[in-house]
């Protein structure tokens, strides 16, 4: 009965007191009103004439405000034309503060011709102003509306028995509420850092903060500060918010977790509501860690393409994020992390030292790591005696740790339809196969012409590959349809950090083998290098426009990493025809490339092509035997290797799904009369027509 008694009537008040603020403010909407209005525009240029207006105002290039210096009042005073006799009135009734009323010219006219009227009367100190009546707007259309809902929810909780939580219309007092999940007193994720391969170095940064917010005096001793914030930043499935929750199971802190979206809300502002009462509760239960994932939910620049957008909420939201990590007010003790995989459209103060002190890449995991991020996946797995782990970790190049996880849960499945009562290494090969290049579908109708063009399309890919010192090395091919596609060819690519104009050459010559097999094969080209020209394409626009490796337009990038000129070319349209030209004999020069290369071992592309027809399927060791080893075998193999995989650069960046510069696809895709296989998931290529 006492708890009854203490929260009925704090709920009836509130209700009182939000009835009460929406009176008052209807009625400061209602008596917001200018002090005195002139129609005409002849009166405001008499006073400019007489050298007795000041602070002249163009609003919303629609109206004007001044006011009157003294000679402005004496004229006025003096005069009783036009709009005279009503400023007169106002001037009267103000007394001493004459000079002090505001005058609004209703209606201006055409803007230009206006400041042109001032400008010839001397008179240049005018400015041009916006102004947006939001509460008046908002309290126009919502305030009938609003009044009904509070009427209405007032009647449904006295009808309910009460104002307990569980009334009618309860939750509306809680949706400015922060939606953070709260991590304290013995709740845990489960997770710990030993739960985290590889990610050496982001690791460590935020052991640092852990260790921290655990031993203070360690470090405020020498004089140093606690950071106030990290920003994990990288490709998808890295591991961002793997480490956030190894830090809500390591830290003996409160630790707050939630998504930029749970900021969204349709009511107006709700996220920087939100914003303000989580950082209050973080400040309270300080020192505390608040993670936010996909900020850039809420962290996108401002100003970009405002004119799209009907309000600025998101940029309140902003805004209120901001102030909260560092602002006028203190805030000691909280620690921000946040992750997302678009750090490019963050807003520029968000990435400021004082804010995010620390940006940690977590990359694409190298060899060692994937070594690692097996071990980790492997170990709820039944394993077949004397699994190769290394071989799994050097089979799959470009493989975030969520697609190694769903590598390893694939295998699983694989020989569980089997019937195995362990994963075996095929296994795995078929897995990355399944995830590479789609399901395969034996059944499908194909015809035999058709099928002899696949083979020798695959075929010359394979050929081109294989007489190429910087193509990628082959692992096999197959004419067996994938998903869309209708064959396929299983590249292992090196893990480069940079890539070099010859290796790039080489790359688009191997992607024109296909075309060039079948013009040399049958005299005839068919639809199904579609996925190779696009590839091709973008590789020579990056290589001419981008990447700067182009004799005739120089050392020149036109590549806008912000995204800024996403509407305009940064060239002029000579460049463009010259660009043009020069990607145009690029890849014909490439493609006459690769008919000399095929010419010279017809022979040898026509035996690789019957066995196709044969078996369906050939290897490296196939290839072997008709062409002979590589002469730059040896400098190909990566096991004798350890190259760090740089994700921003030319080589293993480029998947052929991105538009973006940095993604110029060196995978190849697979096409089925014309229609693209978006198979490429970072491993090893697979080509497919």
């Amino acid at each position: 009965m006492s708890e009854e008694k203490k929260k009925s009537p704090f709920s009836i008040y509130w209700i009182y007191g939000a009835l009460g603020i929406a009176l008052i403010s209807f009625n400061i909407f209602m008596n917001s009103s200018p002090s005195a209005t002139i129609k005409y525009k002849e009166t405001l240029m008499e006073l400019v004439d007489n050298k007795g207006v000041k602070n002249v105002k163009i609003i919303n290039q629609s109206k004007a405000e001044f006011q009157l210096k003294n000679q402005g009042v004496a004229y006025v005073n003096q005069t009783n034309k036009l709009d005279f006799p009503k400023m007169k009135k106002m001037l009267k009734a103000r007394k001493g503060k004459a000079t002090e009323v505001t005058f609004e010219l209703e209606n201006i006219g055409s803007p230009t011709n206006f400041e042109k009227a001032l400008d010839d009367r001397g008179y240049h100190d005018y400015q041009n102003d916006t102004e947006v009546n939001y509460l008046g707007d908002i309290l126009g259309y919502l305030l009938p509306f609003v009044l009904i809902i509070i009427i209405w929810m007032f009647v449904m909780r006295r009808m309910s028995g009460g104002g307990g939580a569980g009334g009618g219309g309860g939750q509306i007092f809680n949706i400015g509420k922060s939606r953070a999940q709260v991590y304290e007193k013995g709740k845990s994720t489960n997770v710990t850092f030993k739960d985290v391969a590889g990610l050496v170095g982001a690791k460590e940064e935020i052991v640092e903060i852990v260790e921290f917010l655990k031993n203070p005096k360690k470090y405020t001793e020498l004089g140093a500060k606690i950071p106030k914030g990290a920003l994990l930043v990288g490709p998808p499935g890295t591991g961002k918010t793997l480490l956030a929750k190894a830090v809500a199971g390591e830290a003996k802190v409160p630790f707050f977790s939630l998504s930029g979206s749970d900021f969204v809300e349709m009511f107006v502002g709700v996220g920087a509501s939100r914003v303000r009462d989580l950082f209050r509760q973080a400040k309270e239960k300080a020192p505390s860690i608040i993670f936010i994932d996909e900020i850039d939910a809420i962290g996108r620049a401002r100003g970009k393409n405002n004119g799209f957008n009907s309000n600025d909420e998101r940029e309140n939201t902003l805004n209120q994020l901001l102030t909260e990590m560092d602002g006028f007010g203190t805030n000691s003790g909280v620690i921000i992390l946040a992750a997302t995989n678009r750090a490019d459209v963050l807003d520029a103060a968000l990435m400021r030292a004082g804010r995010f002190d620390r940006q940690i890449y977590v990359d694409m995991p190298d060899l060692n790591e994937r070594k690692e991020i097996f071990q980790v996946h492997l170990k709820p797995l039944k394993l077949v005696e004397g699994l190769d782990i290394d071989f799994l970790s050097k089979q799959t190049p470009g493989f975030s740790g969520a697609d190694i996880a769903n590598l390893c849960n694939e295998a699983a499945l694989i020989a569980a339809r089997h019937n195995k009562k362990h994963v075996e290494k095929q296994d795995f090969l078929d897995a990355v196969d399944r995830i590479v290049g789609g399901l395969e579908k034996k059944n499908k109708i194909i015809t035999k012409v058709e099928k002899k063009a696949i083979a020798f399309h695959e075929a010359g890919h394979a050929t081109i590959s294989w007489m190429l010192q910087y193509a990628h090395p082959l692992v096999k091919v197959t004419i067996v349809p994938r998903g869309q596609s209708l064959g396929a060819a299983w590249y292992l690519p090196e893990e480069r950090s940079i890539t070099t104009t010859e290796q790039i050459l080489d790359q688009m010559c191997s992607a024109l083998g296909g075309r060039a097999a079948e013009q040399l094969a049958f005299g005839k080209i068919s639809t199904g290098a579609l996925s190779d020209l696009e590839k091709v394409t973008k590789q020579a626009y990056a290589m001419v426009s981008i990447y700067g490796l182009n004799e005739r337009v120089g050392n020149i990038s036109f590549y806008d990493s912000q995204g800024r000129d996403s509407f305009t070319k940064p060239y002029s349209e000579d460049t463009a025809r010259i660009i043009d030209e020069e990607v145009s004999k690029l890849i014909e020069s490439q493609y006459q490339r690769a008919l000399q290369i095929l010419t010279e071992n017809q022979a040898q592309l026509t035996e690789l092509a019957e066995q196709l027809l044969a078996t369906e399927v050939i290897f490296k060791e196939d290839l072997e035997r008709i062409f002979g080893k590589r002469q730059w075998e040896s400098d190909e193999l990566v096991e004798e290797k350890v190259i760090i995989e740089n994700t921003s650069d030319t080589s293993e960046v480029i998947t052929e799904e991105s538009a973006e510069a940095e993604n110029i696809a060196t995978n190849d895709s697979s096409v089925e009369e014309g229609t693209e296989e978006p198979k490429e998931n970072n491993s090893e290529e697979t080509e497919a027509k």
